[in-house]
């Protein structure tokens, strides 16, 4: 990786790390802003770079993939750094999930839970799991329905190597301002009744991308997925 492209995610990562900051002020939530830097499709050195402009957090949604970069990066990179993993689970994928990640964000089933549960190796902390909402009814999204969090987050609470932490949502493709506001102030409703039934541990509330970061922040989010503003394009 040139210097040039290493400077460009530092740069990137400061201006978005302000953006964040004015739109938490912003906010009548008044929460501060995790930055969830999107590595899927990325290099290692782009990583690298990432964490040495002080990114600690990073999603990815292949697990092989991330499995090598996790495996070829542990010897490198400071214990701070925690994996997201951020997409859709297959069953036959969930002990590299368990064995591998400090997150997952896209849990849907009690099954996957159960898995996740029973393969998380004991030298590890315990899972923090966020259950993914297909807030919008979009068929071509992963996710509960609304009415179907507090059955699943009581499973997950009954896990003793899983923690849950709270809900993530992808809004359907194609939505106007309006609807995206509704449905991102659909997902705090969720969260805070979430708070309500499960507690203080429940503390974070994933949702927003680069297009729709400001919106999210706006109407509660306190961790937003970022990719491509971070690292630009993805590599083929």
């Amino acid at each position: 990786m040139t210097t040039k492209v290493s400077e460009k995610i530092t740069n990137n990562l400061a201006e978005i790390r302000q953006q964040l900051q004015i739109l938490a002020e912003e906010s009548q939530h008044g929460q501060s802003v995790k930055l969830l830097a999107v590595s899927k499709k990325h290099s290692l050195d782009a990583i690298k770079a990432a964490i040495a402009a002080g990114q600690m957090h990073f999603g990815e949604n292949y697990v092989q993939e991330a499995v090598d970069k996790i495996t070829q990066l542990k010897e490198h990179i400071p214990d701070p750094v925690q994996w997201h993993f951020i997409g859709p689970i297959q069953s036959n994928k969930t002990k590299d999930i368990a064995q591998n990640f400090d997150w997952v964000h896209s849990v849907e089933r009690e099954k996957i839970a159960r898995r996740l549960n029973e393969q998380r190796p004991d030298s590890l902390e315990q899972l923090n799991i966020l259950l993914q909402v297909n807030i919008d009814d979009d068929d071509n999204k992963s996710g509960l329905a609304p009415e179907q969090v507090e059955e699943l987050a009581e499973y997950v609470m009954s896990c003793s190597k899983l923690k849950l932490r709270g809900l993530m949502t992808i809004l359907k493709a194609g939505t106007t301002e309006e609807q995206r506001k509704q449905s991102f102030e659909h997902m705090f409703r969720l969260y805070e009744q979430l708070q309500q039934t499960c507690g203080e541990q429940i503390d974070t509330l994933s949702m927003g991308m680069s297009g729709d970061m400001r919106q999210a922040v706006l109407e509660g989010a306190n961790m937003v997925r970022i990719g491509t503003a971070i690292f630009g394009e993805r590599e083929s």
